[in-house]
């Protein structure tokens, strides 16, 4: 029987929403949404590849802590609020993609959550 193991970050979110920061389900991991909030707040405010960098860095720690690495991710989603920094954004994606290559999908959006945050990036990892 295939297992499903939830990964929680803390935040209250979660709770008042009802998700986890990570789910398992055999060699698979989704990560939810991430955006750039460290642990003082919005990292990287007005800097999109700043965020991006950030949040790569910050699903890459989530990744380790269930086994996984970056080189499993085989799709990433990114939601921006200005598709015109797209550049940027994919400047800092490739530093850590360029020879893994995940599927990938850049869209904009009206909104996040916060006006801070300016990328919102989901995650998906198969261990082979």
């Amino acid at each position: 029987m295939i297992q499903r193991k939830n990964f929680s970050s803390g935040a209250k979110w979660e709770d008042i929403v009802g998700y986890s920061r990570a789910v398992q389900i055999g060699n698979t991991l989704e990560v939810t949404g991430t955006v750039a909030l460290g642990d003082n707040g919005v990292v990287g405010k007005g800097d999109f590849y700043q965020q991006t960098k950030f949040i790569i860095e910050k699903v890459d720690k989530i990744l380790i802590s269930a086994g996984f690495a970056l080189s499993d991710v085989v799709r990433t989603r990114m939601f921006v609020t200005d598709i015109s920094h797209w550049e940027e954004i994919g400047k800092a994606h490739g530093e850590f993609f360029k020879d893994i290559r995940p599927a990938t999908t850049m869209v904009e959006v009206s909104a996040l959550i916060d006006p801070d945050y300016l990328v919102e990036i989901e995650f998906t990892a198969i261990k082979l």
